[in-house]
C-alpha cells in the first residue's frame, strides 16, 4: 500500500489485511460495496463526474470493527493507503481551527492514494435541527465544511457512525450509503 508521510503525521494509518472473503454481510450490503469499489476505480480512470471528483460514503450500523474491516477491505482492492483519523484529534472549540484540521488532512490526501476514515463520526452529525446556539451553528458549518472538502478531494473519504445517528437527507443525498446489519 502507498505510504504517505503527510498523512502519517495527522492520522493513524492502518494496513488493509481484509479481503472481500472476508466480510461476513449480507449479499444486498456485499453487492452495494462492490458497486462503490467499481465507481472509485471508474472515476480514477476516467476523471470526475458531475458531482465533483471525491467519494464520500457513509457507513452506518453493524460494529466499528465490521465497517473498520469494510475500510480495508476497499483500501486494499483499489490499492489505496488508508487513515483512521481522530475525530477529537480534529475538532476543535476555537473557530476556524476545525475547517483548518480539516484541511491539512485532505490536503496531505490530495496527491491520492489514500482512504481517510472517520471513525466514529457521530460527533459530527448532532442536532442539525436544533440550532439553539451559536456552538451548533457553528457545528453545522464544520460539516458542511467537510462535506464540500470531501466533494472536491479527488480521493475516498468514508464517515463511520452507529445505528442510532440520523444524518439530514441532504447529508444523505452527498454520501453512498452503506447500512451494516447491526446484531441484537
Amino acid at each position: 500500500m502507498p505510504q504517505h508521510p503527510r498523512l502519517d503525521a495527522l492520522a493513524q494509518r492502518v494496513e488493509p489485511r481484509a479481503t472481500w472473503d472476508d466480510l461476513a454481510l449480507p449479499p444486498r450490503d456485499l453487492a452495494k460495496l462492490r458497486e462503490i469499489a467499481g465507481s472509485i476505480r471508474q472515476r480514477r480512470t476516467v476523471g470526475p463526474t458531475p458531482e465533483g471528483p471525491g467519494t464520500g460514503i457513509l457507513f452506518s450500523g453493524g460494529s466499528p470493527a465490521v465497517k473498520t474491516q469494510a475500510a480495508e477491505v476497499l483500501a486494499r482492492d483499489l490499492n489505496l493507503g488508508l487513515y483512521r483519523i481522530d475525530l477529537s484529534a480534529v475538532i476543535s472549540k476555537y473557530i476556524g481551527e476545525t475547517e483548518k484540521n480539516l484541511a491539512r488532512l485532505f490536503d496531505a490526501a490530495a496527491a491520492g492514494g489514500a482512504i481517510l476514515l472517520f471513525d466514529e463520526a457521530d460527533a459530527l452529525f448532532g442536532k442539525r435541527s436544533q440550532v439553539k446556539d451559536s456552538h451548533d451553528r457553528y457545528a453545522q458549518i464544520e460539516l458542511a465544511y467537510l462535506l464540500q472538502r470531501i466533494e472536491a478531494s479527488a480521493g475516498v473519504a468514508i464517515l463511520a457512525i452507529k445505528p442510532a445517528t440520523r444524518p439530514s437527507p441532504a447529508v444523505l443525498r452527498r454520501l453512498k450509503v452503506v447500512r451494516f446489519p447491526t446484531k441484537t
